[in-house]
């Protein structure tokens, strides 16, 4: 995804939700982590259920509640995390709606147009994520031994600036699987070892502040990502609850 599509991407999800039919599923099942019911005080509130897509359209398997007991996730619940945000099926309606974006704009120009080019953009749209998705969810992590998760930190831990800051510092900051914040290593070295490799599939596009840019734009896209996923079960709760009550 590329930094021009940032603003299509939220108009995309905020419509999606729209259609939003509740597809939801215990964080246990989605991530490894235990309820927190069995662990916790009897005042202590129940664990929001974390949706397997926000928004409707945007893959949300890494997410976790920050209350939860934390519990290590083996390197192949990692990679399984990887594979579920790159291979979900609004992955590919989205990559067909950059493409076109891609096409209109004459992005990575070396593609060309028709079919062909529009073939072009839609795969190296997909690669894109589906690259970037494994480095820093399954391939680093396994690697430095660190969380791919982000663990959503609710309302009760502050308001809106508190929880927008907290989304984007976890592009800086993980969990081991020791459960100890630290840098993260991962999302760094992945979103560079991702970019190295989109050098095979953007010819003309190879200099160093090319790669650059690239790297700093998945940061950011990231960091979107994590913004939306942590306001979107207080968006459901608060747009969406009242509707299906009413029917």
């Amino acid at each position: 995804m590329t930094k021009h599509y940032i603003p299509l991407f939220l108009t995309l999800l905020s419509s999606a939700a729209l259609a939003q039919n509740g597809d939801s599923t215990d964080i246990a099942a989605q991530t490894g982590t235990a309820s927190a019911q069995a662990s916790k005080p009897a005042q202590a509130t129940t664990s929001t259920p974390i949706d397997r897509r926000a928004y409707g359209v945007l893959p949300n398997y890494r997410t976790a509640n920050f209350d939860d007991p934390f519990i290590p996730l083996s390197t192949k619940r990692k990679f399984t995390i990887a594979q579920r945000d790159s291979f979900d099926y609004p992955i590919f309606f989205l990559g067909g709606v950059f493409a076109g974006i891609g096409q209109l704009d004459n992005a990575h120009p070396s593609y060309g147009q028709g079919m062909e080019g529009f073939a072009k953009r839609y795969a190296a749209s997909f690669a894109d994520q589906a690259i970037g998705n494994y480095m820093t969810e399954g391939v680093m992590p396994a690697l430095f031994h660190q969380d791919p998760r982000y663990y959503r930190r609710g309302s009760q831990y502050g308001g809106v600036g508190k929880r927008i800051w907290w989304a984007v510092s976890r592009d800086f900051v993980a969990r081991n699987d020791n459960g100890k914040w630290t840098y993260n290593y991962s999302e760094l070295f992945g979103n560079v070892a991702a970019s190295g490799v989109a050098n095979i599939y953007y010819p003309g596009e190879r200099t160093w502040g090319e790669n650059g840019e690239r790297v700093a734009t998945q940061f950011a896209t990231d960091a979107l990502s994590q913004v939306l996923k942590e306001f979107w079960p207080d968006i459901k709760q608060k747009y969406f609850s009242h509707h299906k009550k009413l029917n």
